[in-house]
Formats: C-alpha cells, sequence, structure tokens
C-alpha cells in the first residue's frame, strides 16, 4: 500500500504521486475502469438498434450523514442516477463519478463509500467508467460530497412521459414509502428518536424493466426523491393536464414512520425516498405491472394507490380514511435538508 497514513490530506488532491496513489487504491483498483484516459470510451450492441436514443442523467449527493442505516452516500449515487435513467424507461448502462473530499476524511470511510458503490452498480447492470477526485480544505464541504451521471439507451418502443398520462390511467407505487427521510431524520440523533427503520435505497432498473415488460404502454413513471410521492404527482398532474386522486387506506406506510410523523407534524407524502417510484399505466395492464414489481425483492409492497381522472386538471387530491378529500400540494420549502 503506497498510501500513508489514516486521512486524506490536501496532498491527495494536489496533482502529483499522492493523488495518483490516491485514486488507484481507493477508485480505480474497485471500479476497475476501462484504461486511465480522461474520457470513457463506449460501445453497446443497444446503440445499433435502429430508433434507439440515449438518455443522460446527472445528480449531486450531500447527504448528512455520510453513513446510515440501509447504505451510504456511495448507494445514494449509484441508485439515485440509476434510477433517473430507468423511470424514463432506459435501460442504465454507465455512470460516471466525482468526489469531492474534505481533507481529513478517513480512508476507511472512503473504502465503504467506494465498495458499496461497486456493489451496486454490479446488482444494477452498470459500470463506473469514469471519474474524478478533488480535495478541499477542512470545512470547505462536509466530508464526502459525489456527483454522478449516467448513461442509459431507450428502445425505439418506448416514449414515456408525463405529458401521455391520461384519465382513466393507474398509479402504482412500488413499495412502503417515506422510508428514507425517517431513517435519516432518525440517524442524525437532533431529537432523541431511535428507530429500526432503513433506508428504502435501491435501484430500480430491474423493476422497470419487469414492470414495462408486463405493461408495455406503460405512460410514465417518477422516482419518489426529494419532496416525495406527493411533489411527483403534482409534477405528472401539472405536464399531463389532468388530475390525480389517491386514496389514504391504499397508501402503503410502516406504521412506525407515520408514529414518527406524527410526532414531529410532518406529512409522509412529502418524505424522501431513495428507492421508489410511481408508475402510471392503462387500467387494462395495472395488475399485471403490479404483479411483476410483487415478485421482486424491490416491488414486494407494490400498491395500486389512485389514478388519474378528467377532473380539477393539474391538482391532486386524496381520499381520506374519514371519508373526505383533501388537495394534496407541492411541498413548499423543505421538510429535512442534506437528505441524499
Amino acid at each position: 500500500m503506497a498510501l500513508r497514513g489514516e486521512r486524506v490530506t490536501l496532498a491527495h488532491g494536489g496533482g502529483g504521486r499522492a493523488m495518483r496513489d490516491l485514486i488507484e487504491e481507493i477508485f480505480t483498483s474497485v471500479f476497475a475502469p476501462p484504461g486511465m484516459e480522461d474520457q470513457a470510451r463506449l460501445m453497446s450492441d443497444a446503440l445499433h438498434d435502429p430508433g434507439a436514443r440515449l438518455a443522460f442523467t446527472t445528480d449531486g449527493f450531500v447527504v448528512t450523514p455520510m453513513e446510515f442505516p440501509g447504505g451510504n452516500i456511495g448507494k445514494l449515487a449509484v441508485c439515485g442516477t440509476v434510477n433517473d435513467l430507468a423511470v424514463g424507461g432506459a435501460t442504465p448502462l454507465w455512470l460516471s463519478a466525482a468526489f469531492i473530499i474534505e481533507e481529513g476524511t478517513e480512508f476507511a470511510v472512503l473504502r465503504r463509500i467506494v465498495a458499496t458503490m461497486a456493489r451496486e452498480a454490479e446488482a444494477a447492470g452498470v459500470r463506473i467508467v469514469t471519474g474524478d477526485t478533488k480535495v478541499v480544505e477542512r470545512g470547505a464541504c462536509d466530508g464526502v460530497f459525489i456527483t454522478t451521471s449516467g448513461i442509459g439507451v431507450i428502445p425505439a418502443s418506448r416514449d414515456m412521459a408525463a405529458c401521455h398520462v391520461r384519465a382513466g390511467d393507474v398509479a402504482i407505487v412500488n413499495g412502503v414509502l417515506g422510508d428514507h427521510g425517517a431513517t435519516i431524520l432518525a440517524a442524525r440523533g437532533d431529537l432523541a428518536l431511535s428507530s429500526a427503520i432503513e433506508s428504502d435505497c435501491a435501484a430500480l432498473g430491474h423493476l422497470m424493466e419487469a414492470a414495462l415488460s408486463a405493461a408495455p404502454e406503460a405512460r410514465a413513471a417518477r422516482d419518489l426523491t426529494r419532496g416525495g410521492l406527493a411533489s411527483a404527482l403534482n409534477e405528472i398532474a401539472e405536464e399531463a393536464g389532468c388530475g390525480i386522486v389517491i386514496d389514504e387506506d391504499a397508501l402503503p406506510l410502516r406504521a412506525e414512520v407515520v408514529g414518527m410523523c406524527e410526532i414531529l407534524g410532518l406529512d409522509p407524502l412529502y418524505l424522501a425516498n431513495e428507492g421508489r417510484l410511481v408508475l402510471f399505466v392503462p387500467a387494462d395492464q395495472a395488475e399485471a405491472a403490479l404483479a411483476a414489481m410483487q415478485a421482486l425483492p424491490e416491488g414486494e409492497g407494490a400498491a395500486i394507490i389512485g389514478r388519474a381522472v378528467a377532473d380539477h386538471a393539474g391538482q391532486v387530491r386524496m381520499r381520506t380514511a374519514f371519508g373526505g378529500t383533501r388537495i394534496v400540494d407541492m411541498l413548499v420549502g423543505e421538510q429535512l435538508p442534506r437528505i441524499c
């Protein structure tokens, strides 16, 4: 091992031997990118299909704490970017990863983050093919920040977008809601909350492929990250020009998450998720899509939660457990910062 000591120093960002040692021992030895050039050179048979399109996305991750029950910032970085591609109907193929590292960060922490990223990438069927590292002075960032970009391929037969949702389409979520937000809140320790809940963080590419095979006319999907289910549904309703109605009794929620929200005055509909999506499909394909989701670990708790309607265009409403109806608005502000 060429790395000396236990922590990152400014020398590891200086462009010399120390930086090379950091990159080789922590990153490239694990990710094994194809070569050590300044760019990745990519080929896939999927690109040869007539009408296939590239999908490209990028995202930054700044979660506090960096390690939490059910994952860490590295898992978030891989899963979050894979999911941004998957909900558009793309098959995720390649990722880049750029790291901003605070001086003094332990090598052991970096190794755990990178090892997790490699495992998640392999499970999701993607490769981390290029990246970058920068080291900044103490206090200039909080531990490690990661930016990942992803490239995938959308088959010619798929055209998923929120504007395609129409009245009568059914909304399906792939599991219990709010676990990630509740986990991060408890993990920070500021409120003396104890909980056995773990983050729902998961890559959803395989689940989307299964759902789209079962429901080939699926209209649109969104991953339920910051802003939670409520914000995703509002985005879809606005872009589709239709209304959406969901049923409170149908929402899959853990009692622990509901209880935590009641104590803190939060609404679980706005809690962040990192392994959850909402999918809109034609009514006659809903049961097939639901069964396909439920057959996979990432969709074990999948449920039909509502549908698109012709009334109250651009607005989301919920039928409450008490028989009434309330408007579910877009999140205003931030329930919890530094969530992903």
